[in-house]
């Protein structure tokens, strides 16, 4: 299947307008980027996804060319966003794939929508406050610090700590090229320069202002699903990087844990872009789960229509009135 041209425009949801791209044809797959990110983000996954699904991306309130009001943001609320857009655009029920901050709207968008969402990707990501969080937390304060956000709002450890060898009033791409330091393993780092400087450049391109991060940061602190999770009954893949320094690989399986059904798989040696890290890999496993999912729930809908259809010739052969037959 040939991708289609992509094409891009804005929609008025919950007040703001929220940017969004569609990409390729088939089954629709909504992916949802994290904390500060924005649609440059999927630069390595829309031209494999595109190839196979629809893939419809989009740019959360506070980020990239969306709306960033400067007021209280919450997961719920940026879930609402995302069902705002399929429901405008009348898109759905879709494969949902979601990162980080992404992996949180995407568990209260099937939590609180659950006739949109076929199934669930859920990468570098948990259930929140409910699990172990974070881990490596003198480094997330450091970078919280640098943000300017104030570390007894967001204080993560008993001391917040700043990065060794590291002194405030940087400038911003030098704060992004921390956060980026964090993200990546130190290995894939130090070997990709001219792929860190195009992702500073290109958010650099698309700065998002200070407040914006924060308030994003701020929703991210306040979600938990972990006395809900459970209640998830779409498919779902819980993907995660074995040296995420953001996002603890065993809060992830937890996560997967309480989920019925869910599959947890580690990718060994990426970190918490492990999407950028080994991107072929990424992309082969979230098709083959997308496939995999796509057939149970046509299997599913046939099995409904097939009974659906001897309904009616029941109902026929009884004259209609649900009679039962006789000899």
């Amino acid at each position: 299947m040939t991708a289609s041209a992509p094409y891009s425009g804005t929609v008025k949801v919950n007040g703001i307008d929220i940017y969004y791209e569609i990409h390729g044809s088939g089954e629709p797959l909504l992916l949802i980027e994290g904390l500060g990110y924005s649609s440059w983000m999927w630069y390595k996954q829309i031209p494999a996804l595109s190839r196979k699904y629809q893939v419809v991306l989009f740019d959360n309130r506070g980020a990239g060319n969306t709306d960033k009001p400067d007021s209280e943001y919450s997961i719920e609320i940026m879930a609402d966003d995302a069902s705002g857009l399929l429901r405008t655009l009348g898109t759905g029920p879709v494969h949902v794939l979601g990162i980080s901050l992404g992996g949180f709207i995407a568990q209260e968008l099937a939590l609180r929508h659950p006739d949109l969402v076929r199934s669930l990707v859920l990468v570098s990501t948990n259930s929140g406050r409910g699990s172990r969080m974070m881990r490596n937390t003198p480094h997330l304060n450091g970078l919280l610090k640098l943000w300017g956000i104030l570390p007894g709002s967001f204080e993560m450890t008993g001391k917040a700590s700043a990065p060794l060898g590291m002194e405030y009033g940087l400038k911003k791409e030098d704060k992004i090229r921390y956060g980026l330091s964090l993200a990546f393993t130190p290995e894939y780092y130090k070997s990709h320069p001219e792929e860190i400087e195009r992702i500073v450049r290109w958010r650099m391109e698309s700065p998002q202002p200070g407040y914006a991060w924060a308030r994003q940061f701020a929703a991210g602190t306040k979600f938990d699903s972990s006395g809900r999770a459970e209640e998830i009954s779409a498919p779902a893949l819980v993907l995660n990087g074995s040296e995420d320094r953001i996002v603890s690989p065993e809060s992830a399986r937890e996560l997967a844990e309480r989920i019925p059904g869910a599959r947890y798989e580690e990718l060994e040696g990426t970190g918490h872009l492990l999407f950028i890290e080994r991107a072929d890999e990424f992309n082969d496993i979230v098709i083959d789960f997308l496939d995999e999912a796509g057939t149970d729930d046509k299997a599913a809908t046939e099995s409904r229509d097939d009974t659906g259809w001897w309904d009616k010739i029941v109902s026929l052969i009884s004259g209609g009135n649900g009679s039962t037959l006789k000899n």
